[in-house]
């Protein structure tokens, strides 16, 4: 692991005169130490002494052998969470009423992170602070769950049901897929399949292979550190992921400490590093992206231990010589991997069946199973007296809990609000962000700041906050460039995206093109899911809200073809929980300034702003933008008289043609009302309780939407997502219209876009001339209504 330690012959003589150490390098069951991991330890234990960390060198040995046996333990009670339905603390074999008719449990991968994990408890304890952690393969949560138990370092619901008792173990390993559920339809135990909210210490559920490794260099802020535990199949394969060493900075950035478990498979097949020229190669590719890989024993928590306080050493020590001016950005960022096979600690290690299910048979029905599994979990099991003896001795000392990390409890104070600079003239909406977020992140200079860009921020009328906070990169071109920049570039949604939801402690904006916004998707769902579920668990998420936007957007975008036409991210977004994530589409300057203030000042909530990024009239006045932004539509305007047609815009290019539509309909002598519809997920039927508390009040929707009225609807999204989603006001279809985007384009501009659509000024009058009962020929001229239906010239109409 390291130069200068010592020789076997001196990790003898020592074990000589060090009895704990002797006790120690014996191993425990299946856990056993290396020569190399034997003198790491050695150089580990002075090292801990000399810092003033530790009293003794037999100090150290204890909690390391105490290590041993919780690691033993901890595979011991991962192993009962996947085949059976209760423990016995005295070691006795279990029958075959004891296991589960249906066993299940991502097995492998779970054994592998129990040394891992343990490794991680060991070393707070040993350096007596807290670091906090995150694991991207969040399947393997038997492990976490199955030590934070033995450890007491669990949230209240969770000790309250699982005690260190046997009573408590077989609650918890019956509980695991055990698929118990509350009467309203619920997870009905503290306790899921993958890290949620109720396991301690948890900040992302890694439900999603891959987003860990972009995430993790952006989340700890200085003073602070993380464990990262990555997968070696998502880690070879997640590009983005090579690109840590880029963003990550001393000055803005705490201690980022990536360990891949490379047991070599993946679900079904071996990985690259799976094999030794892999292996070798995946070494030599992180030198190349500017990581310092450290190869360890990923099947002896003590070199987890080893590795995690050297990779710290190391970064401190390259942060030192970067001050002293040896080393420039990037800094050779540590990367630990710890060598393993899957589902090392039980039979069918090695095998792709480690990955779920490593025994051949159901040991409830088969013998040789369940001969199989008794026998290895005699291996592993260990004494409770000296079990929880252990596990007391890593707990010792005045620090927090795992579970009480700064990450996990993340809840910075509410950002000062610049003030809004309100328009009349006419401007791109996207200019009242760029204003807004420049002030804000000026206002607040404790609050990080990160911008997530995947496209080009001036083609997206950002060029104030590329001027102000600058493209992060390593070696300076331009004066929008800066080592210490906070805009985040790359051509990969994912990886942009990912650095804004791991800042959970500051200040956030991701903007792209409304069509590559998708790539996004897994990422943002993920998040929300896990922010919604804090909520339900009584502990919501403190960050800081931020909008996703969604620019260049559809209407926009017809000279780019097809490809960059597409509605489905906000669309998307519409279907998950509305106190989540708003979707908004503001149809100005004023409406977009004036929700910015409620956006940035929730918690736990995102927003997906669907925004044009060329000129557009100011339609709202600051009063009426303010309305909107608390109510979530609004009536414009209005042509009295008796059964008027509810005219319903979302998007501004949609307001427009209602606009020029109404004027024909006034012509003609019938009624209207014009109505903005700016945030559809208020108006919809909610779902459950926690959705009902930001729906409009009915009383409101009486007003804008009145019962008897007809109404047509031209939306920025599919017609049929969005009669689906607001069937509570569009109920009667025979009574109703909805225009919107019907997957049809090219290379046109946006009146050719919204005629292929079906979605201009004058498809909107043969639509309104049918709820009417009149002939389209009411409203329309002969070569306009020619032009509708497909026998005339479209250009006619502009």
């Amino acid at each position: 692991m390291s130069q200068l330690l010592p020789s076997l012959q001196e990790l003898n003589a020592h074990a000589q005169a060090e009895p704990a150490f002797a006790l120690w390098q014996q191993g425990r069951g299946p856990v056993q130490h290396s020569p190399e991991t034997r003198a790491a330890v050695f150089r580990l234990a002075h090292q801990l002494v000399q810092a003033g960390l530790q009293p003794s060198l037999e100090a150290v040995y204890r909690r390391l052998r105490a290590l041993d046996l919780l690691t033993c333990a901890g595979l011991w009670l991962v192993v009962h969470m996947t085949y059976a339905q209760r423990v016995r603390l005295d070691g006795a074999a279990l029958a075959a009423e004891d296991f589960k008719p249906v066993p299940e449990g991502h097995t492998g991968g779970a054994l592998n992170m129990v040394p891992a994990y343990a490794g991680y408890l060991a070393l707070n304890a040993l350096s007596g602070r807290t670091r906090a952690w995150l694991m991207g393969q969040g399947h393997c949560v038997a492990a976490i769950e199955a030590l934070n138990l033995l450890s007491a370092n669990q949230h209240a619901e969770q000790a309250q049901r699982y005690g260190r008792d046997e009573a408590g173990m077989s609650r918890l390993v019956a509980d695991f897929y055990g698929y118990a559920q509350a009467a309203d339809g619920s997870v009905a135990v503290p306790l899921g399949s993958h890290v949620n909210p109720h396991t301690a210490g948890g900040i992302t559920e890694g439900g999603y292979l891959g987003f860990a490794e972009l995430m993790y260099a952006h989340m700890p802020q200085p003073g602070e550190t993380l464990v990262a535990f990555l997968s070696d199949g998502a880690a070879e394969e997640q590009r983005g992921s090579d690109w840590m060493p880029r963003w990550w900075r001393a000055e803005d950035c705490g201690a980022a400490l990536p360990v891949m478990i490379a047991n070599g498979r993946r679900i079904e097949q071996r990985t690259e590093l799976g094999t030794l020229e892999g292996l070798q190669g995946f070494r030599q590719h992180l030198r190349l992206c500017g990581f310092d890989p450290l190869l360890f024993d990923g099947r002896d928590p003590a070199a987890f231990v080893c590795a995690l306080w050297e990779m710290e050493q190391r970064l401190s020590h390259r942060v030192q010589e970067l001050r002293n001016g040896v080393l420039d950005y990037p800094l050779p960022m540590p990367y630990g991997i710890a060598e393993t096979v899957k589902g090392f600690g039980f039979p069918g290690a090695g095998s792709n069946a480690a990955h779920n299910l490593p025994l051949a048979a159901c040991p409830r029905l088969d013998e040789d199973a369940r001969g199989q599994f008794n026998q290895a979990a005699a291996a592993l099991w260990v004494a409770p007296d000296e079990l929880f003896a252990a596990a007391d001795l890593l707990r010792q000392g005045e620090r927090p809990l795992e579970r009480d990390t700064a990450l996990a409890c993340r809840h910075p104070e509410l950002p000062r609000l610049p003030p809004l600079a309100y328009r009349a003239a006419p401007a791109s909406p996207m200019a009242a962000l760029d204003g807004f977020f420049v002030d804000l992140v000026a206002a607040n200079p404790e609050l990080r700041p990160r911008v997530g860009n995947p496209d080009e921020l001036a083609s997206n009328r950002l060029g104030g906050v590329l001027k102000a906070l600058r493209h992060r990169v390593s070696q300076p071109e331009s004066e929008l460039e800066s080592v210490h920049g906070a805009v985040i570039t790359a051509l990969n949604e994912e990886a942009v995206v990912s650095a804004c939801l791991a800042n959970q402690g500051g200040l956030n904006l991701v903007a792209s093109y409304e069509a590559f916004c998708v790539k996004m998707l897994g990422a943002v769902r993920q998040s929300l899911i896990f922010a919604r579920l804090q909520k339900e668990a009584g502990r919501p998420a403190g960050w800081l809200g931020w909008p996703l936007v969604a620019t260049s957007h559809t209407w926009e975008n017809g000279k780019n073809q097809q490809s960059h036409q597409d509605t489905g991210f906000c669309e998307a977004l519409l279907g998950e929980m509305s106190d989540m994530v708003r979707v908004l589409f503001p149809a100005d300057h004023n409406a977009l300034l004036a929700l910015l203030p409620g956006i940035y000042r929730a918690r736990g909530q995102l927003a997906c702003l669907v925004v044009p990024k060329r000129e557009r009239p100011c339609e709202m006045s600051p009063a009426q933008a303010e309305q909107l932004a608390r109510d979530g539509a609004l009536e414009l305007d209005r042509h009295e008289g008796e059964d008027p047609l509810l005219l319903i815009a979302t998007g501004s290019y949609q307001l427009a043609e209602l606009r020029r539509a109404a004027v024909r309909l006034s012509e003609a002598g019938r009624a209207w009302r014009l109505i903005y519809l700016q945030e559809p997920g208020r108006f919809r039927a909610p779902r459950d309780t926690w959705e009902a508390q930001v729906v409009a009040p009915q009383s409101l929707v009486e007003t804008l939407f009145p019962a008897g009225c007809k109404r047509l609807l031209l939306t920025h999204m599919r017609g049929e997502v969005a009669r689906g989603h607001l069937w509570p006001i569009l109920a009667q279809a025979e009574r109703c219209a909805v225009l919107g985007y019907r997957n049809r384009g090219g290379t046109l501009d946006e009146a050719g876009m919204l005629f292929a659509n079906a979605c201009s000024w004058a498809h909107v009058l043969r639509a309104a001339s049918r709820l009417l009962g009149l002939p389209p020929s009411a409203l329309l001229r002969g070569e306009e209504l020619a032009a509708v239906e497909g026998r005339g010239d479209p250009h006619c109409l502009r």
